[in-house]
């Protein structure tokens, strides 16, 4: 590899919302890397410091041209710069879906478990939620077409969310079943907004299928969500664009994204988002590379030491997710207690909704003396529980 990210860099003291932790815990939760972002954008960063002077930011033709640069290239998606409007961040892009595509008490679908803050844009605006839970089987998730079907020709639901790829179970959806999605979708005029924010992130070999891509009324029925984020570690400067074919959508999200006031770009925003998509593209191959390794690491580790605990099948994303079914069938306690006794702090499934209550959430996008650390305090944490488990059983 080009790049390393063996370096283990200290967090801490730095406003960092994971890290804001306990002197003696390890966060491992939220969806944050803890890697020094590609060289790309840190050069282009730090020419815009140098400079010294902060004002406001206009979005430049080069900007929608490097995205769609970026999906042609990358995903064999053929995108027009025009179709790109920016926005702050994909979860302002959600909500200011909601507030512009549905009434209140309208219905917005989601498959679950799902993106917890999925739940929080709907509701937090007036809307129902409404699920198509997925199917778990032999270690990954499947869609339940039967009631998809079923739900969406509910009147009452007018927008769909989709998670492409899925988080937290890792599952890249095929073009098959993003067709089927498509058709069941306009077939009962139902608007889908694909949040693909995770896109990039897939397995060494593995690449993801853009809803949009798939159909001519899945390009014209559907607003997708993007950014370079999560992909290169740069959340914190709030960059992200919304891409619509279909004119008539692309401007109902213009309007309202600039009636929410989160489509006027920070200084450092467009810079940042243009310099990822024309260079970072080798740091990501490598990137990938190593977090495909932490992945196989944790999976050998914890088939050896906890065999009960299943990994889910993961294809993309740097977000274990663990079945911890055959210890307890809700991992509120266990993640609490993980925490209190090891420090180690993992995401509780029953945060991402409906079938997610027996799982924990795992991020991977550490370095691997980091990774060492968390999963020889889970072990440690498991392991007691259960013993307080048994005792407590046995006290009864």
């Amino acid at each position: 590899m080009t790049y390393s990210f063996d370096e283990v860099i200290d967090r801490r003291g730095q406003n960092s919302y994971k890290w804001n932790v306990g002197e003696q815990e390890l966060p491992m939760w939220v969806a944050d890397m803890d890697f020094s972002t590609a060289p790309a954008i840190r050069e282009v960063l730090e020419r815009k410091v140098r400079h010294g002077v902060y004002g406001y930011m206009d979005i430049p033709d080069a900007w929608g041209e490097a995205y769609a640069g970026w999906w042609k290239t990358r995903h064999g998606f053929e995108t027009k710069p025009e179709w790109y409007t920016f926005c702050t961040g994909v979860i302002p892009a959600l909500s200011a879906a909601v507030r512009k595509l549905t009434t209140p008490g309208e219905k917005v679908l989601i498959q679950t478990p799902v993106y917890n803050h999925f739940y929080t844009s709907i509701r937090n605006n007036g809307r129902v939620v409404a699920e198509n839970r997925l199917i778990y089987e032999d270690g990954t998730y499947h869609m339940d077409l039967a009631d998809l079907e079923h739900q969406l020709q509910d009147p009452q639901v007018t927008l769909m969310f989709l998670c492409n790829p899925q988080n937290p179970g890792g599952k890249i959806w095929s073009r098959e079943i993003l067709r089927q999605v498509g058709e069941m979708c306009c077939r009962n005029h139902v608007v889908v907004v694909a949040d693909e924010i995770h896109c990039d992130l897939t397995e060494p070999g593995l690449g993801y299928v853009p809803f949009a891509s798939v159909s001519e009324e899945c390009r014209r029925n559907s607003i997708t969500c993007v950014a370079p984020t999560k992909t290169f570690n740069i959340a914190g400067i709030q960059t992200a664009a919304v891409m619509a074919a279909d004119e008539n959508l692309r401007h109902k999200m213009w309007r309202e994204l600039n009636t929410s006031e989160v489509a006027e770009p920070n200084v450092f925003a467009i810079e940042a988002a243009i310099a990822a998509y024309t260079g970072g593209a080798q740091w990501l191959d490598d990137l990938r590379e190593y977090l495909s390794q932490n992945k196989t690491y944790l999976r050998e580790k914890l088939a050896q030491a906890l065999p009960e605990i299943a990994v889910t099948k993961n294809e993309a994303t740097y977000l274990m997710w663990l079945d911890c079914g055959r210890i307890t069938k809700q991992t509120d306690e266990l993640t609490a207690y993980i925490r209190e006794s090891t420090g180690l702090y993992l995401s509780k499934g029953s945060q991402f909704g409906s079938g997610g209550e027996r799982f924990i959430r795992w991020n991977v996008a550490c370095p691997r003396a980091t990774l060492v650390d968390g999963i020889g305090r889970f072990i440690q944490g498991v392991e007691r529980f259960r013993k307080q488990d048994a005792e407590s059983i046995r006290g009864k």
